[in-house]
């Protein structure tokens, strides 16, 4: 049986020994049996399982008997691709193909913004996510996707949506969400935004000298949060006005 600090995971590896040292304690390792079910489509993802040895395949499901198998994760990988864009929920049923073993952790951040957050927190949230990753102030989604994504009943994500654009953070379209002021939507994601983020910058983009976000020091309450900023955009003084074009 391995250990934490014998991980043959070439993700794991790959982290400074400061960093590993920060997911040690939560890391569980667990056997992984021919068949084993680590997600499935729609339902909430449990844990990421850092793969150490066996194979465990990705299938596309579009109909209850239309499955195919569209990938596959090893050593070099780990499940959980849905926590990493944003969302608690997976897009495909994740199979154990051959057996094995992986080191297994929760989605604390992820668990606790959708566990303790309000709709509209969360849905700040994520689209703060989308938002770095698209490096656009608009794009393209739905009302009913965004329920699906968050767990939630279209009718609320409805009345979440309103309650952002009445604050003026975004502009609510037909399809479409424009962004309009990020810092503002930072700040009513209310803390459930940023942690990961800056964590993710600071272990992984200055390493790799690609700045995935500024930081940007925002006071707020009685402390002051470090709150990312896509790439290119310049730093602004806590509580100067979002500049957005149009």
């Amino acid at each position: 049986m391995i250990s934490p600090n014998e991980s043959c995971n070439r993700l794991l590896a790959a982290l400074p020994n400061a960093d590993l040292d920060l997911l040690r304690p939560h890391l569980e390792i667990v056997d992984l049996d021919v068949h084993q079910v680590l997600e499935v489509p729609g339902d909430v993802i449990s844990h990421v399982y850092f793969i150490e040895s066996g194979l465990v395949s990705i299938v596309g499901v579009t109909k209850p008997k239309h499955r195919i198998e569209v990938g596959m994760i090893g050593y070099e990988g780990m499940t959980g691709f849905g926590v990493v864009l944003g969302s608690n929920r997976s897009a495909n049923e994740l199979l154990v193909q051959s057996a094995g073993s992986a080191l297994r952790i929760s989605p604390p951040h992820t668990a606790l913004a959708n566990g303790r957050g309000s709709l509209d927190e969360r849905l700040a949230r994520w689209l703060l996510m989308r938002h770095d990753r698209l490096e656009t102030n608009e794009f393209s989604t739905t009302h009913e996707l965004l329920a699906l994504l968050l767990g939630v009943r279209r009718a609320g994500v409805t009345v979440a949506l309103h309650g952002l654009e009445g604050r003026g953070l975004i502009r609510s379209l037909r399809g479409r969400i424009r962004i309009v002021d990020r810092l503002g939507l930072q700040l009513a994601a209310s803390g459930f935004y940023g942690v990961p983020e800056c964590e993710y910058e600071r272990s992984i983009g200055f390493a790799s000298g690609k700045t995935f976000h500024q930081v940007l020091p925002v006071a707020y309450d009685s402390g002051e949060a470090l709150l990312p900023m896509p790439s290119g955009r310049r730093r602004r003084r806590c509580g100067a006005p979002a500049r957005n074009k149009h």
